[in-house]
């Protein structure tokens, strides 16, 4: 292509750009035909991205190149073909069979080898996720520089790892803190009748009120980001260097 072409291709690409997503925020003012028309739009191409994706990062790797082999443009054979790989093909076909109202019994069948899978894979995969999370709350609230507020910068990395300032204690001790009152405010399995726990019961549902906010809050930025993001390709994107030819 000559580059009048490519770039009267990139402006057309941009333009196109553009009017999709005004036409997806034009949500934010009422529910229109404009807004349905690219929604649309985007969930065909998303799908249909993603039926690719499909095969090209998943089912080709794990299951189509060890059912066939791997070979080299050399000839030279690097993997050997595994032909019980395609047991898995009747298998996942009963997961279709969900469409059927007389055969609807066999998509149970590849849900509960799926499931069976997964509960192995958790079952064994359990320590090495929570376990360390376990061993960070477990946190030492008491200093043991009580000559220091806060870390030197001198200090070297075996005096730093045994050293505790007032601030990280405070630190630490607001965690712990946090981490017990929001386990109390689950214990659904006896009525909590002392008072100091109930107030430890409250405050961990005051925490769990901060902590959802801030995830809230961050979620909102996110989304902001996005916006922004947009409102940028609008500005710079097209309307700066595709119509004004700035920049």
């Amino acid at each position: 292509m000559k580059p009048e072409q490519i770039e009267t291709y990139r402006t057309i690409a941009a333009a196109a750009g553009v009017i999709a997503t005004l036409g997806l925020f034009s949500v934010l003012y009422k529910e229109n035909k404009f807004y349905r028309l690219f929604e649309h739009i985007f969930l065909g191409l998303a799908a249909g991205w993603s039926a690719v994706a499909v095969w090209t990062e998943s089912l080709r790797e794990i299951w189509w190149d060890k059912l066939t082999g791997v070979v080299e443009t050399t000839g030279v054979v690097t993997e050997p073909g595994r032909w019980a790989y395609i047991l898995l093909i009747p298998i996942g076909a009963m997961g279709y069979m969900v469409f059927s109202k007389k055969h609807n019994w066999m998509a149970k069948i590849p849900m509960g080898v799926l499931l069976g899978i997964w509960s192995g894979q958790q079952i064994q995969s359990y320590w090495t996720v929570y376990g360390p999370q376990m061993k960070q709350g477990m946190l030492p609230i008491v200093p043991t520089a009580f000559d220091q507020v806060i870390a030197r910068s001198d200090r070297t990395p075996e005096l730093a790892a045994v050293t505790i300032t007032w601030s990280q204690a405070i630190s630490n001790f607001l965690f712990v803190f946090t981490l017990l009152s929001v386990l109390s405010y689950f214990l659904f399995s006896f009525e909590v009748k002392n008072k100091a726990l109930k107030q430890v019961n409250v405050a961990g549902r005051y925490l769990l009120m901060i902590g959802f906010g801030a995830i809230f809050g961050s979620t909102v930025m996110m989304r902001f980001s996005l916006v922004i993001d947009r409102m940028y390709f609008i500005w710079d994107e097209f309307l700066m260097k595709r119509v004004l030819h700035i920049g």
